[in-house]
């Protein structure tokens, strides 16, 4: 049975996937369409039809009882409320849900493939001719090797007029455009017509250079952890021992260099497989991945900071344990990295995640890879180095009290990043909760606590007690409370362009003594019927709340007052949130890419435009429009050089001028 259990772990975590990876968009293999036929004025029957991908299956309407396996979610349909509704008897199938031996969870568990129809039969007082019948199909589909996160795919059907409808065209109106429910190219406004862009620089080099270079700072971070340090000279001493040849020692001990950067480079492309790297962007920027990240950190945090110990199943640091000492030669050698990954767990998930959440943001496979790569080559370097010079392993100082501070310390650096991604999420949904007069105000109120520890005068209970400040610890005290000075006039509005990437835009500063924000519109059509009317170019600036770079531009370029002066006098400004989550008062539908993609809100839309219009997904991207929505010259992407963006300006606005 703990064989069985162990192997039903995957389904667990498939469901932790599944809530992170809520707002982002999954092939589900399954093609649904549902039609009701009235058997009478006030009798119907419901059906849904399913289309299901060769060599995957959805699970049954009922699961068996088994309390002790995390089974996956049976196919369950929710009918929404409607007036004089009442459903008769359950949901039948078609055909005759069996039990299958599940080749993945290793179980007899009932499921059915290839083409089924479910039907509910249901009675609707007096009649009620139109009346709208909705709600939700819930399932989660597989094959022998993977599944995919459980779906939930929104039908709706008329009662009474209408006898067969597909489920992917029951959405509402788009209600800017009046359009129909599956919305057109055609009938869309002249603004969303598609164009060939070009971009005017290019910083994508630039971007995985700093992608590797802050994993490989987080590798080398990683080595002062409690978790990790103690294996150095512990590992390295093996390897010395384990022959009189100091040349195969070397090699030994490369090899298992090589291995860890290998293990963590696997972890990488593997999330990025899974995941696909089309829809990285769209989970970093999910509103529910961040709150669910900031949760992790917070709790990560907590145990640093002494209150509880968070490790992986014994039984599995001992099982790779055993397997290193049962087996010889280069095998034995990737067991051992293996087991420091285990080990080391507790203390690198929280770097390692943070480091995938940036490197997701690029939505390309090389970004885990190359963070992952860094890190993994940060992490394994010195077990070389110590290999060619084993005299050094003598001269490093030994685990104590240090280490444990050094634990402390990176809580508080836990606690400060974890608000970052409480406020992508509260800037999504628009909660405004953590405005940024609050999030500089957590901020100081940490560096100064962190200060204090440095110091010694905040201690938890696992420091050593402690009868002078350290010379390092002192500079680093006096850099926590420098900074924690230099964030006090963010409080009433300073742009403070060196944390921009990280604190919540000026729009949301309560207070502002500093002067006032752009004015800009936030609605595509709303801004570019304004600049028709007005006789001005239009600046359109993609950007995110989750967006990084975003910030760091609006803080590097777009607060500066050359810039800001071209924009006022020359430009309409129109900013859209790719990952707002307000809903729109009418979802819609389009066909994409030879699929039916659902709009259903603000942000939903914004992005779309970008792919439909521009043939590109990511942010910040920025392009200058005519009033007949055509580009006047390339597309500008992420780029701190204010000159060039000045010049990209002024280019833009000449064109303008000589086409009018």
């Amino acid at each position: 049975m703990r064989t069985r259990l162990s192997k039903l772990t995957l389904s667990l975590l498939l469901a932790v996937f599944s809530v992170i990876t809520a707002s982002a968009q999954f092939p589900s293999n399954v093609t649904w369409t549902t039609d009701v036929e009235q058997i009478s004025p006030t009798e119907g029957v419901i059906r849904w039809h399913a289309d299901i991908k060769e060599g995957w299956h959805i699970y049954g309407l009922v699961m068996p009882d088994m309390p002790d396996a995390p089974l996956p979610p049976p196919t369950t349909f929710e009918i929404n409320h409607v007036d004089g509704l009442t459903l008769v008897g359950d949901v039948t199938s078609s055909v005759e849900i069996k039990d299958h031996y599940d080749e993945l969870l290793q179980l007899n568990i009932p499921w059915v493939g290839g083409s089924v129809d479910f039907t509910q039969k249901f009675k609707l007082e007096g009649g009620a001719k139109g009346a709208v019948i909705s709600g939700t199909i819930n399932y989660m589909a597989c094959n022998n090797e993977a599944c995919t996160p459980p779906a939930h795919d929104e039908f709706s059907v008329n009662f009474g007029n209408v006898t067969s409808a597909p489920a992917s065209t029951q959405a509402e109106d788009l209600a800017s455009v009046n359009a129909p429910a599956n919305v057109t190219s055609a009938e869309l406004s002249e603004w969303w017509e598609p164009v060939d862009m070009e971009n005017d620089h290019s910083t994508e080099g630039s971007s995985w250079l700093s992608i590797f270079i802050f994993g490989f700072l987080g590798g080398l971070l990683a080595l002062l952890t409690p978790c990790v340090w103690p294996l150095i000279p512990m590992t390295m001493s093996f390897f010395l021992k384990k022959g009189k040849n100091r040349s195969r020692s070397i090699a030994d001990a490369v090899t298992y260099s090589v291995s860890i950067v290998v293990i963590y480079l696997v972890m990488g492309i593997a999330i990025t497989l899974i995941f696909d790297a089309g829809k990285l962007n769209e989970i970093a920027t999910s509103a529910v991945f961040n709150l669910i990240f900031f949760a992790l950190l917070v709790v990560f945090a907590i145990s640093f900071f002494g209150a509880f110990d968070i490790t992986l199943p014994e039984s599995w640091r001992n099982k790779m344990d055993n397997k290193a000492e049962s087996t010889t030669g280069m095998l034995s050698i990737f067991f051992m990295a293996f087991t420091l990954v285990l080990v080391s767990f507790s203390c690198t998930g929280p770097i390692i995640g943070t480091l995938l959440v940036e490197a997701a943001s690029q939505g390309s496979i090389l970004g885990p890879a190359l963070g992952m790569g860094g890190f993994a080559l940060g992490l394994a370097l010195p077990f070389g180095l110590f290999a060619f010079f084993p005299t050094l392993l003598k001269e490093m100082p030994q685990s104590g009290g240090w280490m444990n501070s050094v634990k402390v310390v990176l809580g508080f650096i836990e606690l400060i990043l974890s608000l970052k991604f409480l406020s992508v999420a509260d800037l999504a949904y628009g909660w405004r909760i953590l405005d940024r007069e609050v999030f500089l105000a957590l901020w100081i109120v940490l560096f100064v606590l962190l200060g204090m520890y440095l110091l010694g005068k905040l201690r938890f209970s696992h420091d050593s007690e402690s009868k002078h400040t350290s010379v390092l610890g002192f500079f680093l005290a006096v850099i926590s409370f420098s900074f924690a000075v230099y964030l006090l006039p963010g409080l009433w509005g300073a742009p403070l362009k060196s944390i921009s990437a990280f604190a919540p835009p000026l729009t949301t500063q309560d207070f502002n003594l500093y002067g006032g924000t752009f004015k800009e519109f936030d609605d595509y059509d709303e801004g570019m019927n304004y600049a028709a009317d007005n006789n001005l170019p239009v600046i359109v600036d993609f950007s995110g709340y989750a967006c990084v770079n975003c910030r760091k531009m609006e803080g590097a370029v777009f607060d500066t007052q050359a810039v800001r002066d071209a924009i006022e006098n020359g430009y309409v400004l129109i900013k859209l949130m790719v990952d707002d989550k307000e809903s729109l008062s009418k979802p819609y539908t389009v066909e994409e890419y030879g699929s039916t993609t659902r709009i259903s809100t603000v942000g939903d839309r914004w992005s779309y435009l970008q792919r439909h219009k521009f043939g590109i997904n990511s942010q910040p991207y920025y392009v200058l429009l005519d009033n007949q929505g055509h580009p006047l010259a390339p597309a500008h992407a992420y780029d701190e050089d204010v000159d060039a963006f000045l010049d990209w300006l002024n280019r833009g606005a000449e064109a303008y001028k000589n086409n009018n």
